[in-house]
């Protein structure tokens, strides 16, 4: 990881519309990406981590949903303000994004090779015949056995943990600056998940690559990531070093989810801990804190207004009304 900034997201806010009233999915969101490094996104399902990435490629569907306000800087130039044809030229080339479900994010009806080398063609402009000895040599990168004879089969013809293999070399073949990896390992049964994170870790290293990686298990960005950002209902509400945070987790939510995780160096085993209630329903959300019904250390103040971003060292930030001067 270098000390230069390559992605800058800020202020990000992208809402949908629906019968029932305004979803805030993403309400806010601001971090940095630089150059090599892994930022973990962690959260519950609904927290917004999704949208917040598919945001910044401009995937999102209109209607129902649209880029409400913010920007997303890649080297300078806002993503969000480029035409059609530009973002088309960034996306899947510069940025590139392993979708969740490797099961459905391969056309089954073409052979790999199709659907490797037509990214490769558009982006790199090599014809057919070079294309087709990249994807064979990304496919065997990303630990595909005999790659000669399998870039010629069907997606049915390969297991889970090979279909997600074959996402990370079409998604890598380009060469991209940064990839974003969208629940990467979900599917995977736990041996291929490690598996399939230490591929995603080498290529990236090899290519130089910044990752930002969408995930439920804490498990995984302890290993992977550089720096972390939890979100709750649409908000970062806190980001920082991953050690830093793992050391001395400063939210309540973050101390929730860190304490519900198993382990294995305690001699006493003790019932998991889970925190108490569900996430809450974002369609039209008070601008309060949205943790507070359950949070074991709610104050009057939580109930009335969103606090703002605590601030500490090694770049940390907290929104909590903890850590706030304004209630003090």
């Amino acid at each position: 990881m270098t000390d230069e900034v390559i992605l800058q997201v800020k202020d990000l806010k992208t809402y949908f519309t629906v019968d029932e009233g305004l979803v805030k999915a993403v309400d806010g969101v601001t971090f940095d990406l630089h150059n090599g490094e892994t930022l973990g996104i962690v959260g519950e399902s609904g927290s917004g981590k999704s949208v917040t990435n598919l945001s910044i490629i401009n995937l999102i569907p209109s209607p129902p949903g649209k880029i409400a306000g913010g920007e997303v800087l890649f080297h300078d130039e806002d993503l969000l303000k480029m035409s059609d044809s530009a973002i088309r030229h960034i996306r899947g080339n510069k940025i590139s994004m392993i979708f969740q479900d490797p099961m459905t994010s391969l056309n089954p009806f073409l052979r790999i090779s199709n659907q490797m080398i037509e990214t490769i063609v558009l982006h790199q402009g090599l014809d057919k015949a070079a294309a087709k000895e990249k994807a064979i040599e990304m496919l065997k990168l990303a630990g595909i056995p005999a790659p000669e004879k399998r870039i010629d089969q069907y997606p049915h013809q390969f297991s889970g943990g090979m279909r997600q293999r074959v996402m990370i070399a079409m998604s890598l073949s380009c060469n991209p600056e940064i990839l974003i990896a969208d629940e990467p390992t979900s599917a995977l049964d736990v041996t291929i998940q490690a598996q399939i994170l230490e591929i995603i870790k080498e290529l990236t290293r090899k290519l130089g690559t910044a990752v930002i990686l969408i995930t439920h298990s804490l498990g995984v960005v302890a290993g992977t990531c550089d720096t972390l950002c939890v979100m709750y209902a649409g908000r970062i509400v806190e980001r920082g070093l991953t050690v830093d945070i793992f050391d001395d987790p400063k939210h309540p939510y973050t101390q929730g989810l860190i304490r519900s995780v198993p382990r294995l160096d305690k001699e006493n085993a003790e019932r998991l801990y889970s925190i108490q209630g569900q996430p809450p329903n974002v369609i039209d959300l008070p601008d309060c804190c949205p943790f507070y019904p359950r949070c074991e250390k709610a104050m009057e103040i939580c109930r009335k207004k969103y606090p703002a971003s605590a601030r500490f060292e090694n770049g940390r930030a907290v929104s909590c009304w903890l850590y706030s001067e304004e209630k003090k």
